[in-house]
């Protein structure tokens, strides 16, 4: 694959025209110090052709197209990160060895689209200063329940004995050692062979606590020790958690790894320690012991699904939120919330769905607890179409000021990158354009770059209420600021991979 200097020789220019920048209705800010860092994320959904592809057979050209759209839409909306689903059914949007190309590429499981999605994907995410989450099903092989049209040389075909079939769909047994290790080994080849910046599991592990889902003849042979079959199925997705953390930090110590799982661990009517909500517990129906992994430490970041309106029974947004705070707290996993934009103005969705800051609410609630670092919305479409003006109406009150993502807990104290030399700020027609030029030998991933009426102190950048711009990273890059003028002081902070910042640079005064 290309490297990524060769990716993004060239783009000054082209920085100029996809930077996050301060728009001009800034004034109205909510909070008197916006953050510094924040995750604004989208999932962009493939299986079903939810987002992208639209539809299965679109020609390379077309799908690239569309794929370029998405990621302009995430710059609009002041989006900092991505999360593309990559392998909806045990299927491949790259030429992978363990498992075939995605049938919702080009409606034909295996066949060649002839280009590789991903490596695509990820070279046009960091093209606009967006990070990549490689988006991940762990066990679902089939959306549909016939092995027979699966293709010929798909592995569930190949070791019939590790599908189960269930509800009209085809899964991957995970009570199985072997299927287990495979799952991974799929995965992290996306992960050592991709510049991806995190690998990100979705909500289905298994998918119910019933027998109808026969996974007897693994819990026979692998059961023994356990309590009862929940017991093992629990472990069994346990091991897969913790297994992958581990595995992810050998290959690429610098990626983040997380998991978006149903909102509610454990009703408190079932456990003194679960939420007060009485919902679909994922300890119970998915075998997901979503509250330990984050007490454990087997995730850099978790970010629940928390798909219900404020005052919502039986699952409250504003009961759900502390919970998860509290979870979190004390912790060094991460904590951001799963939005649901795809209700917000669904005629079919409940009154509190038809008013437009209901999402904004949420974000403002979220500012009460310091432990919450972000959200992603879900998914591309409503992000798109915004109806009752609800996602544009959150970004407006919440996403004045451009947000660096947050920095992993376990990598903040890794060497940052040098500081970067301001090489000038001159007036143009166009407004103030600023040149800021990279010192240390690796190329940053992003500027952000801050604009002042006097000279900065020191501390004028731990928060982003002088950030004008962050700006996707090269060798040296060119930005102008439309509100500039003459006399305003601007400074340079290289931002690299981590999302870690240099020292500041030198400071230019507009002439």
């Amino acid at each position: 694959m290309p490297s990524r200097r060769t990716l993004l020789k060239g783009l000054a220019l082209a920085a100029a025209a996809t930077a996050v920048q301060l728009p001009a209705h800034a004034a109205h800010a909510a909070d008197a110090a916006p953050p510094l860092r924040q995750m604004r994320g989208m999932w962009i959904a493939s299986v079903a052709n939810i987002n992208w592809p639209s539809r299965p057979g679109l020609s390379a050209d077309q799908q690239r197209a569309e794929y370029v759209a998405w990621l302009d839409l995430a710059v609009r909306r002041r989006l900092n990160s991505v999360f593309v689903q990559i392998r909806p059914t045990a299927d491949a949007f790259w030429p992978s060895p363990f498992e075939p190309w995605s049938q919702y590429l080009t409606g034909t499981q295996g066949q060649d689209p002839g280009y590789d999605p991903l490596g695509f994907a990820v070279a046009e995410a960091h093209r606009r200063g967006l990070a990549f989450h490689a988006w991940f099903n762990p066990y679902r092989v089939s959306m549909q329940a016939d092995p027979a049209r699966l293709h010929a040389d798909h592995p569930g075909r190949r070791h019939p004995e590790w599908i189960v079939p269930f509800g009209g769909k085809l899964y991957y047994n995970p009570g199985l050692p072997e299927v287990r290790r495979f799952c991974q080994d799929a995965m992290l080849d996306a992960v050592t062979r991709y510049d991806i910046d995190g690998l990100h599991f979705d909500d289905y592990f298994y998918p119910v606590n019933t027998t109808e889902f026969d996974d007897s003849a693994a819990f026979a042979q692998h059961g023994a020790g356990f309590p009862d079959l929940a017991a093992w199925r629990r472990n069994n997705v346990d091991l897969m958690v913790q297994e992958m953390q581990q595995r992810v930090r050998a290959a690429k110590p610098e990626i983040a790894w997380g998991i978006s799982p149903s909102g509610i661990w454990r009703n408190k009517g079932t456990d003194p320690l679960g939420s007060d909500t009485n919902g679909g517990q994922s300890y119970d129906n998915l075998h997901a012991d979503t509250r330990g992994w984050v007490k454990k430490g087997w995730l850099d970041y978790i970010a629940p699904q928390l798909y219900w309106y404020i005052g919502q029974p039986p699952a409250d947004y504003s009961k759900l939120v502390p919970w998860w705070a509290d979870v979190a707290s004390g912790t060094k996993t991460l904590l951001w919330i799963g939005q649901a934009a795809y209700k917000a103005g669904d005629p079919a969705q409940a009154a509190e769905w038809q008013v437009p800051d209901e999402l904004s609410r949420h974000l403002t609630l979220n500012r009460d607890h310091p432990e919450i670092g972000g959200d992603i919305w879900y998914n591309a479409n409503d992000v798109r179409v915004d109806r009752l003006g609800s996602v544009s109406t959150a970004v407006r009150d919440h996403y004045q000021r451009p947000a660096l993502a947050p920095v992993l807990p376990r990598l903040a104290d890794g060497e940052p990158p040098r500081r970067p030399v301001l090489a000038y700020a001159l007036r143009r027609s166009g407004g103030v354009e600023v040149r800021a030029v990279a010192t240390g030998r690796d190329e940053p991933f992003l500027f952000a770059i801050y604009r002042f009426d006097r000279h900065a102190s020191a501390g004028a950048f731990a928060d982003a209420r002088n950030l004008v711009a962050v700006v996707p990273g090269d060798r040296q890059i060119r930005w102008t600021d439309p509100d500039g003028r003459r006399g305003h002081h601007y400074y340079a902070v290289a931002v690299d991979r981590a999302n870690r910042t240099s020292r500041p640079s030198n400071a230019f005064t507009a002439l």
